[in-house]
């Protein structure tokens, strides 16, 4: 009996609907277009990938700040720069982590067309981390934790 009751169980598991975050393919016109989208938030738009294991593990500091900023109108961006043929493996990384924040994959293999754009000193390294509020920007080429983004925030708040 038991054994059948597991089965049940498993199916049901099974069959239940995905409620994984849908994760868009984007261009750099579309990046640019999220840059400057007036929500009235400041934006924390990191740029990180699932083979990189310094992005991987600021991550759950990113998602934190984000959850406990959202009321002062901070909103993160995670900007994957995985291929796109990967997004299937983006998409069940940031599913199987619970991670909530607004998640892109941007799709320009051309680094060196659009990076110096991003900002002129970026190498390309990730992770990276632009903060954008109104005309206002800093960029930061490396790892950040929740005590660096709430120092670099606060002078935008």
């Amino acid at each position: 009996m038991k054994k059948y009751l597991l089965v049940g169980v498993f199916t049901l598991i099974l069959n239940l609907p995905s409620f994984a975050q849908e994760i868009p393919v984007i261009k750099y016109d579309d990046l640019v277009a999220l840059m400057k989208e007036d929500n009235g938030k400041i934006k924390v738009i990191n740029f990180w990938a699932t083979w990189c294991a310094p992005c991987v593990a600021e991550m759950p500091d990113f998602e934190k700040f984000s959850q406990d900023y959202a009321a002062q109108n901070v909103e993160v961006i995670f900007v994957s720069l995985d291929f796109a043929e990967n997004l299937d493996k983006v998409e069940k990384f940031i599913d199987r982590k619970g991670y909530q924040s607004r998640v892109v994959l941007l799709d320009e293999i051309d680094y060196d067309a659009w990076l110096p754009k991003i900002n002129k000193s970026w190498s390309g390294s990730i992770p990276a981390t632009l903060i954008i509020s109104g005309t206002e920007q800093n960029f930061t080429e490396g790892s950040l934790h929740y005590q660096d983004l709430e120092e670099k925030v606060q002078s935008f708040l």
